[in-house]
């Protein structure tokens, strides 16, 4: 019988790391979820709470933590610009700090290592759609730079890691996802839109909708870091582009989700926020080359799902 894998997912409460977490259980591995619960929730986790093959551990990966695993998922770091601007010193500590604290573990351990990064590096890109060798255009001094800087030197310290002491790494570049288990209030416009078309409040676009985003549903975002993780190849390190390639503007994805709900809303503009990106698309042959992977699930199926779960918490937050 071959020896289980025991996983560590730091973020592991989180939206994506709980569908990571359960996904891996299912798969048959130990998991050890490491969540300090700042905007993770233990709801997210609440059914894999009594299961033999699931460890929930409350910690702040910005202080170092001594574990025995076999590979680790790195996902801690708030996502959304409401919650990364909260505190963006405590962001990019988690960047950073968290980033050298696992590598520590890895180094130590011998485990294979994987950064959820993100499609902020690129910044407001000036190359589209983008490409996994495009540096970006990031302003390291914005408002949204603690978390834009702080996912650009977590990928510098993975490959330093890589090349300094051979520790096994690969970096996934994550666009725009969405799913069940995304918080209410957490500012990211699939959940925001939702939300207040449920409720018949006025959906908020800022700026005036024509900029774009390409929207990946959690199911095929979880397949694929599984599909990176489990490549055999060391010099496959990535970065990897991840997120689905069909790009549609903010005003388009408002009117279809108050189609979808039947919605009253009305739609509100504000202002942009600086340094908003004005397009995002990612360019996924790498992915498609390396690991025959490319997103499975439409934009109307997905969010169908994502309605029918906001629906139904929202039922019974009411009640």
């Amino acid at each position: 019988m071959n020896k289980q894998t025991k996983i560590l997912i730091t973020g592991g409460a989180g939206f994506i790391g709980s569908h990571l977490c359960a996904q891996l259980i299912r798969d048959g591995h130990y998991v050890i979820c490491l969540d300090n619960l700042f905007t993770g929730s233990k709801t997210n986790i609440a059914h894999l709470l009594n299961n033999p093959n699931f460890e929930f551990i409350r910690h702040d990966i910005t202080s170092p933590i001594l574990l025995e695993v076999d590979e680790i998922y790195n996902l801690a770091c708030p996502a959304s610009p409401i919650q990364y601007q909260l505190n963006p010193v405590k962001t990019i500590k988690t960047s950073i700090l968290g980033a050298i604290h696992v590598l520590g573990i890895a180094k130590r351990v011998h485990a294979k290592v994987l950064q959820a990064s993100t499609s902020e590096i690129y910044g407001d890109p000036l190359v589209h759609p983008q490409t996994e060798s495009y540096w970006g255009n990031v302003n390291p001094i914005g408002e949204r730079s603690c978390y834009d800087e702080g996912k650009r030197v977590a990928e510098t310290l993975f490959f330093d890691y890589h090349r300094q002491n051979n520790v096994e790494i690969k970096v996934a570049r994550i666009f725009n996802t969405y799913g069940p288990n995304m918080a209410k209030n957490d500012g990211r416009v699939v959940s925001n839109f939702i939300t207040q078309a449920l409720e018949d409040r006025p959906l908020t676009i800022y700026g005036d909708g024509s900029q774009t985003r390409s929207f990946c549903y959690i199911d095929d975002l979880i397949t694929v870091l599984i599909k990176f993780m489990n490549t055999t190849d060391k010099s496959f390190t990535g970065p990897l582009n991840i997120g689905n390639p069909k790009e549609f503007t903010i005003l388009d994805l408002a009117e279809k989700i108050i189609k979808m709900t039947n919605s009253k809303s009305p739609i509100k503009f504000e202002v942009l926020p600086s340094d908003d990106p004005k397009i995002r698309k990612p360019s996924i042959d790498l992915a498609r080359k390396r690991l025959n992977w490319s997103p499975k699930i439409e934009l109307t199926e997905g969010l169908e799902k994502t309605i029918s779960y906001f629906t139904r918490r929202l039922r019974i937050e009411n009640n």
